[in-house]
């Protein structure tokens, strides 16, 4: 598996089970890259139908191969609801570099429970290096 950058672009997503019988959810989405994790704003009283339109970036090691999505139910006073998950695979996207927003299914108890788009950007590592080696001439600092 190639290393390099992870661009996630979290834009929406659509007909997710409401975990809140009484009012609408606030769903936020927790995004798991191996060892790396951050979280989405909570998206208050959007219920099953959130927008985020947020960007999240992971640096990509050797062997990682998905990036996992939870979706959780913000709750006040309560644990939050699991409201579904979802697994992307990378393979596609270090073959492609970039994949524009793409619904995937949100799965929970392996029930579908609504969808989740979002768009992936791959910046190898080897790219980025080459490319300031040859703006400079490859020179480098001395220490002294």
């Amino acid at each position: 598996m190639p290393q390099g950058s992870l661009d996630v672009l979290l834009v929406s997503a659509k007909g997710l089970e409401n975990t809140d019988y009484l009012c609408n959810m606030d769903p936020f989405v927790i995004l798991t890259c191996r060892t790396q994790q951050q979280q989405s704003s909570i998206a208050s009283g959007k219920g099953s139908d959130p927008e985020w339109n947020e960007n999240f970036v992971f640096n990509l090691s050797e062997g990682v191969s998905e990036l996992k999505l939870k979706i959780m139910d913000s709750d006040t006073g309560t644990a939050n609801d699991l409201v579904g998950e979802v697994t992307i695979p990378l393979e596609p996207l270090f073959m492609e570099g970039n994949l524009p927003p793409t619904a995937y299914n949100v799965v929970k108890d392996g029930e579908y429970r609504g969808e989740i788009r979002v768009g992936l950007t791959f910046t190898p590592d080897g790219r980025r290096e080459r490319g300031l080696e040859e703006n400079f001439g490859g020179w480098k600092e001395s220490a002294y």
